[in-house]
Order: structure tokens, then sequence, then C-alpha cells
């Protein structure tokens, strides 16, 4: 199932300031992680209270395909370096994996997706929440199949939510293959053939950095959406109201967010910058909310691009987007310290 483009992590990739060994108080993220290797057959399932695993996804050929700027293969390299030194900010009960890096390396793109599949439904099938970092967004595609293929176990017919925090829609057609700007249209498609729901909800969506096809393509798929404009102009409590619909008609929700959608003044570093983006305060208020529904089962981050990110801002970005993951999961089930 893992083959030579699954890795396990490296002694480095976590490293960090160390103010006590033995006081957990003073803790940092690179104290606590646990490396995991999935191609181990004696991996029991996590039976502690909450469990957080990140898997990297070294690959941006989609990007390559999409001909934009690539560089988000070295993403999960530059963003556990920013993550090492976050404070553990939960109880001793909360315990953090790291399950390696798949790549794309003398493999095709969709070979690689596959790796990724396997690995999320494994992860989920050890009863741990997976955090995979892009990556191009061409991690979404092998992201949801590995959810589908753990939820259908238990149901035939799963209602999984997609709620993507982007710039674009990712619905182009895609007669020479997928690439990071086709994964919903190909899941949309997946979904058809299997007869299953399909339910899609981007917001932050420019006007400018989509074709009039675009939107007539995400309203023929029934898929929602939401304007950068009116994220930054709108009522939040009208905004919440549409999460609340969307989560309502979904059993599981899998989040998903493309750096791009943010202003370029706090991710210069992903493949397509957007100068009138949005603010990753108001962002962050719209996962915690959505992630109090208890029905978030994954989450991933997705181009963040070392090659162009000054000061490693993007990557820091990353970071406390994902600390605030992790944060409200633990808030909600009284792990938070």
């Amino acid at each position: 199932m893992f083959g030579e483009n699954y890795k396990t992590i490296e002694e480095t990739a976590w490293q960090g300031r160390i103010d006590s060994e033995s006081n957990y108080d003073t803790f940092r993220w690179h104290q606590w992680i646990q490396p995991m290797d999935l191609r181990k057959d004696n991996l029991t399932p996590f039976t502690g209270k909450l469990g957080f695993a990140f898997i990297g996804f070294c690959c941006d050929e989609g990007v390559k395909r999409n001909k934009g700027r690539t560089g988000a293969a070295n993403g999960p390299q530059s963003i556990r370096r920013e993550l090492s030194n976050l404070p553990c900010r939960f109880t001793q009960e909360v315990k953090l994996f790291d399950a390696g890096n798949i790549y794309c390396e003398n493999c095709t793109l969709e070979e690689s997706q596959a790796l990724l599949a396997n690995a999320v439904e494994k992860l989920l099938g050890l009863n741990l929440f997976p955090i995979v970092l892009g990556g191009g967004h061409e991690v979404a595609f092998g992201h949801y199949h590995g959810i589908l293929n753990h939820v259908k176990k238990t149901n035939h017919k799963p209602n999984i939510g997609i709620i993507n925090f982007d710039a674009h829609f990712d619905l182009r057609p895609y007669p020479n293959g997928g690439s990071s700007g086709t994964m919903f249209r190909q899941i949309a498609d997946h979904c058809e053939e299997q007869q299953l729901n399909y339910s899609y909800f981007c917001v932050g969506v420019q006007k400018h950095s989509n074709t009039i096809d675009l939107f007539k393509t995400a309203d023929r798929l029934g898929g929602e959406y939401i304007l950068a404009k009116d994220i930054i102009d709108g009522d939040n409590w009208g905004l919440l109201e549409r999460f609340d619909h969307f989560m309502k008609n979904n059993d599981h929700i899998y989040m998903t967010i493309c750096a791009d959608v943010f202003s370029s003044a706090f991710a210069p570093g992903v493949s397509a910058t957007q100068p009138v983006g949005l603010d990753p305060e108001k962002v962050i208020k719209f996962m915690k909310y959505i992630l109090k529904s208890d029905k978030v089962v994954s989450f991933d981050i997705a181009e963040v691009s070392p090659r162009f990110d000054q000061d490693n801002t993007t990557a820091n970005l990353a970071k406390v987007l994902i600390f605030s993951v992790i944060d409200t999961l633990c808030q909600a089930h009284n792990l938070s310290l």
C-alpha cells in the first residue's frame, strides 16, 4: 500500500526551543510530537480523548499542470518548522503524531493522490484527526477520497460536505488530466458516477479570478459560494446562517484552505497571489464556528510555497490556522489549558 513515495518523518523536522525537559507547562509541539510509520501492520486505534496526525503532501505537479508557480512541494517542511515552537496549550491527554510525507517522485500525480487517500483513510481508521500539509491544492482530490473510503465502511451513501476557503472554484474541466484547478469538478463527477450527494461550499471567491463559465459550472453542480467582497463588506450573521444551513445538510465536513484566499499582505508565498484577498482573522472566526459543529473530520492547507514566502509569512499564517483548528477542538472536548 505504501511504497517508495511514502517516507516517515526525519528527526530534524521538529526542532525548537526547550525551556524544560520535565515541566509540561513549558513544552512546545516539537517536544510532544510522536513519529508514526503508516507501513507498520501493528498500529492500533488511538484510544485517548483526542489525537491529531500530520501528514505532508510534497507535491505540486497539479500546480505545474495548471500553469501556476511551482514551489508548494516544499510547503510541508516549511510549515512544520513554524509549528515546532507552538506552545502545548492542551492537556497531556491530547496527542500529536507525525505520519510522514507523501511524495510525487517517479510517479504520476494520480498515483500520489491515491497514496494520500490511503494514508488519510488509515489515519481516520486509527481514530485520529488528519491534518494534511500541502503541497498544491490538488491535495484535495486525494484527501477527499481518503475521507470517503473511510466513511463508506459504515455508510454506503454518506453526505460529506466540502468547505473550501479559496479565491478560485477549482471546477475546471480536465480533458488532459487533473490539476490544482480541477479537483472539485473531479469530485463532482465521481459523486455523479457513484450516485453520491455532492455538497460543495467555496468561501472567498474572487470575481476577477474566475471565468463566467466557472460560476455557471458551480451553479449547475449545485455548489454554494460566498464572494470575497461579501465577506469583507458583509454581515457576519448572515454568513453564519449560510454555514449553519450547509452543515445541517451534511453528516461530515471536510475543511480545506488554499492559502491564496488571503490578501498577499498575509500570504505572499502562494502560486497565485491576491492583492485584495481575505483577512485571516475573519477566516479564523468562520473556521472556529464550523469546527464547533463537531462535524469536521479532517483538515488541510494547500499552496504554501516557500520560494515566494518572504520572511516565512505564509508558513507562519499556516501555523496560526493549524493552531486554531487544534485549539478549537481541544476546547470543544474540554482539553484546553
